[in-house]
């Protein structure tokens, strides 16, 4: 009767518990993984994953080992990575993923971090014209084809960073933020007009590049970090205008420098249309 007793009071606690579970999960967001932003991208690894793990998949995987030797293209994306409504979360997949997964015709949110991509070609996205974000820090991509986002025309938010890319495919007219700090990028691989056209661009980050010059900025900018590059000099026309004295760079608050050869001290005039200074090195 004890026994008896104890069962009934255990399982509407259980139940409880299992409902506020479900609240939890059934709050997260799609397209939005908790945890520390850094550049306007989540970084704290550890918490990602954590966060992965809590996620409901749609299609659940089920418990039978992977064959040995298998390849991560020989498998279904949602089996791989955790699929939900809109948003694909493949991070240390494994096996190895070696290349961009075939994705639902409806992802709008791409995340595949810490993976081991090497190449970005034109078909990988070609069909996947709803896609806002897509985040692929921490693989091996060396190239990307001219083209590769050509289609993407709500791409909103790239992230490349950590890879080895040495020069910039063509972006996405519409990205508000675009982040490749960590790759070996040097001005010659970045086009003059890179990020001209990018009229809504809001947070550019090339930090931790071979840069020997800064790129043609965006009047959108807010927040540019180029620190730690072989940036030797600057000129009146880097973030000014020679040509106009009344010219001011309002929307511009945050440029990082610091980790440059410049010395700013010695170009006074290239500032005088921004209401705040570069960090970086003044004598």
């Amino acid at each position: 009767m004890k026994a008896f007793l104890f069962t009934c009071m255990l399982v509407p606690w259980l139940v409880a518990a299992s409902a506020g579970r479900f609240d939890q999960v059934s709050q997260v967001i799609p397209g939005s993984l908790p945890g520390r932003e850094l550049n306007g991208y989540f970084s704290d690894h550890s918490k990602s994953r954590r966060a992965r793990r809590d996620l409901v998949p749609a299609d659940e995987p089920n418990d039978t080992p992977s064959p040995e030797g298998a390849d991560a293209l020989d498998l279904p994306t949602c089996l791989l990575c955790v699929c939900l409504t809109g948003s694909v979360y493949c991070e240390e997949v494994s096996p190895d993923m070696t290349s961009v997964p075939t994705l639902p015709k409806e992802t709008a949110y791409l995340y595949a971090r810490f993976n081991k991509i090497k190449k970005i070609s034109t078909k990988d996205f070609a069909e996947i014209v709803t896609l806002k974000r897509i985040d692929l820090t921490g693989n091996l991509i060396s190239e990307i084809e001219d083209g590769a986002f050509s289609k993407l025309t709500l791409l909103e938010e790239l992230s490349l960073a950590e890879n080895r890319l040495v020069k910039l495919p063509m972006l996405p007219a519409k990205l508000t933020s675009f982040n490749a700090n960590n790759n070996f990028l040097k001005t010659k691989g970045v086009k003059a007009n890179a990020f001209k056209k990018l009229t809504k661009l809001g947070n550019l980050f090339l930090a931790n590049n071979q840069l020997e010059a800064v790129p043609h900025i965006p009047e959108s900018v807010r927040i540019l970090h180029l620190q730690n590059n072989n940036i030797t000099d600057v000129n009146k026309d880097t973030f000014c205008r020679s040509n106009d004295t009344y010219y001011l760079r309002l929307s511009l608050n945050e440029v990082r420098l610091e980790g440059n050869p410049v010395v700013l001290s010695k170009y006074p005039d290239s500032f005088t249309c921004m209401k705040v200074l570069p960090s970086g090195r003044y004598r």
